[in-house]
């Protein structure tokens, strides 16, 4: 036998590691130190917060909720007490329930049918006090409460005008700014000077630009801001509420202010950080300098503060890479030590996974865009059977890290090109802008150049491309069969709209503010019927050549079945062929592992099937709630 062995692709990497239930994550300490709360699947694969003493593995098990599986917690300022959000299959209508980490009694704090909140801050100085948003007096409004964490009482707090998105509370724990939508699609930032509850505006960000508070200082005389104003990208900004002066603490030409670190005692900035082609922070605050230089040393990949306690002593770190699972550690700050927790996937620790290549090219009238390019490992980059893989939003961006469907991917033998078209957020006010009514637009003009792109590179077969995505994502995927039908051998269209007057019409009640600026930058539902049409894929089923595969939640608040159903409802009628699977039990994307299993599964083989990649077979998921058409 030769010693030279035809090049392959690695073992087929199971997707119960890439899709299951991750086995620990998201550890927050508590503000003592004592104590390390994490999420971990229960016997019933269902996840928990679990708790530990720091420094032992004595894990236990806190909660105990009964399908869905929690995923968003945090510690109050009282280290016996933390707080967990869940809502109901997906409905978005999260309630906040508190924890006691000694007796485990579970409390409801907002125990209102069919009403959502959004925790607006926690204060150190108050720790028996939570400030929480609830539309409960109108279902398209926010409006503030305070929740006292002893005996669970609601007091209404602030009511909202009815234009406000973001709430800024001072040091002592009064909402003192907000940030409101206005009718031109901008913002308003308001302030009061007083506790009477008056608001002033204290300044204006037209419907081009953005901004919003931040934070106070601990004396109440600075205002934290960001905002676009006067600049291209979004810059962190102290305001003298006093002078009105602006003093710019952190700026880039081209890229937007994205994370900020903020000490919770002093209220002092420490850090921020934009977002390029990879994670780059700036610090702000010299007293931390020392800890981030020797943090970056301590193993490769986008390192982030995800915790610390209240005496600044110990710190947890969150490392992410392209080609392995997130792993966290605790930072002792007086000695400037790491000690490795656990990763959040050890199976992924030793597989051979596939590196994430930024890269750029150049639209058609010049813009350039950003995108990743992931190829498989272990065969030639030539090509190859490819998925456009398109993000939501479309106000959001994708990022360099582990990804799970692009590790999927890949490992099945296609390469993944994931594309920052134009409307996407991160790289300044005028990239953003480009896509204004630009939906199935320009936008779409920028994948169609980026299939070029990987055509021209010997990358990709142009006859085996695929376009996938959830939500603007699934939208894309629509768009790119019904308006380019010669251009994708197949679609995975994942919670996507089809129809974009019935997606304006039935956005949920509470995203009533967001209507002047989905006007300004998708279209004018009230006058411009005919052009939201003309962007619209319902309308040009008849012209879909190649298979679709079509997943939604049946509880959706922000794109409703209806979507699913309106399309694929066409499609039976026009004779097209197209596979449906819906979830009753999930709404915009799939949080139940069971759910996430079946619905990869069936995309793993439609894709098989017209993109020729291997597949690991469909086999029998109990708990699932897909039904498939």
């Amino acid at each position: 036998m030769s010693s030279a062995q035809a090049p392959s692709l690695p073992p087929l990497i199971p997707r119960e590691i890439l899709f299951g239930n991750p086995e620990k994550t998201s550890p927050q300490l508590s503000p003592d130190g004592k104590h390390l709360a994490y999420i971990a699947p229960d016997e019933k694969n269902v996840l928990q917060i679990w708790l530990r003493t720091v420094g032992q593995e004595d894990g236990q098990i806190l909660t105990a909720d009964k399908k869905r599986g929690i995923r968003i917690f945090f510690w109050t300022y009282n280290a016996d007490q933390l707080i967990y959000m869940q809502d109901s299959d997906g409905d978005e209508n999260f309630h906040l329930h508190l924890v006691n980490i000694h007796s485990k009694i579970v409390r409801d704090l907002t125990p209102f049918q069919g009403v959502k909140a959004e925790l607006v801050e926690l204060e150190p100085k108050f720790p028996d006090q939570v400030l929480v948003a609830l539309n409960l007096n109108n279902p398209q409004k926010f409006d503030v409460y305070r929740i006292n964490l002893k005996n669970g009482a609601v007091e209404f707090d602030t009511d909202n005008p009815g234009n406000i998105i973001k709430w800024t509370s001072d040091a002592d724990f009064q909402i003192r700014a907000a940030t409101a939508s206005t009718p031109d699609g901008g913002y308003d930032l308001l302030l009061q000077k007083t506790t009477d509850k008056q608001w002033e505006i204290f300044r204006h960000w037209g419907p081009e630009e953005e901004g919003s508070s931040v934070s106070f200082s601990v004396d109440g005389k600075t205002l934290y801001i960001q905002g676009n104003h006067d600049a291209n990208a979004k810059r962190l900004l102290a305001v003298d509420l006093d002078t009105r002066q602006e003093t710019v603490i952190a700026e880039d030409e081209q890229y937007d202010v994205v994370g900020i670190i903020i000490h919770p005692l002093t209220r002092v900035i420490q850090a921020v950080s934009f977002y390029k082609d990879k994670q780059e922070w700036q610090v702000i605050d010299r007293s931390i300098a020392v800890d981030f230089e020797e943090i970056a040393k301590v193993r490769p990949g986008e390192f982030s503060i995800i915790s610390r306690d209240l005496e600044d002593k110990t710190w947890l770190l969150a490392y992410r890479t392209d080609n392995g699972p997130v792993y966290y550690y605790a930072y002792n700050r007086e000695s400037k030590t790491s000690t490795f927790l656990f990763s959040n996937q050890p199976k992924l620790e030793a597989l051979q996974l596939a590196s994430m290549q930024p890269i750029s090219y150049e639209a058609r009238d010049g813009l350039t865009i950003h995108s990743y390019l992931t190829t498989p490992v272990g065969i030639p980059t030539q090509n190859l059977p490819t998925v456009l893989l398109v993000h939501g939003g479309p106000w959001a961006r994708d990022t360099w890290g582990f990804s799970a469907t692009t590790q999927w991917l890949a490992n099945r033998g296609y390469a993944v090109l994931q594309v920052n078209f134009r409307g996407s957020t991160g790289y300044g006010k005028a990239f953003l802008n480009a896509g204004n009514r630009e939906w199935a637009g320009k936008m779409h003009d920028d994948l169609i150049d980026s299939v070029n792109w990987l055509v021209e590179q010997g990358i990709s077969n142009p006859q085996k491309i695929a376009i996938m995505g959830g939500s603007y994502g699934g939208y894309a995927t629509l768009v790119g069969l019904t308006f380019t039908p010669e251009i994708f051998a197949a679609g995975v269209d994942i919670v996507g709209p089809s129809n974009l007057i019935t997606l304006i019409e039935t956005i949920p009640p509470y995203w009533e503010p967001m209507k002047a600026m989905l006007s300004h930058r998708v279209g004018n539902l009230e006058t411009e019927e005919e052009f939201l049409k003309s962007r619209s894929p319902l309308f040009f089923v008849n012209r879909i050549q190649k298979p679709l595969l079509i997943g939604q939640g049946a509880n959706d608040p922000r794109v409703k079945q209806s979507e699913s159903d309106q399309i694929v409802n066409a499609m039976q009628q026009a004779g097209l062929p197209v596979q449906y699977a819906l979830y009753s039990d999930e709404g915009h994307g799939f949080a139940r592992p069971e759910n996430r299993l079946h619905f990869f599964a069936i995309a793993e083989e439609f894709l098989a099937k017209y993109l020729g990649g291997r597949f690991e077979p469909l086999a029998d998921i109990p708990g699932h709630s897909g039904i498939v058409k």
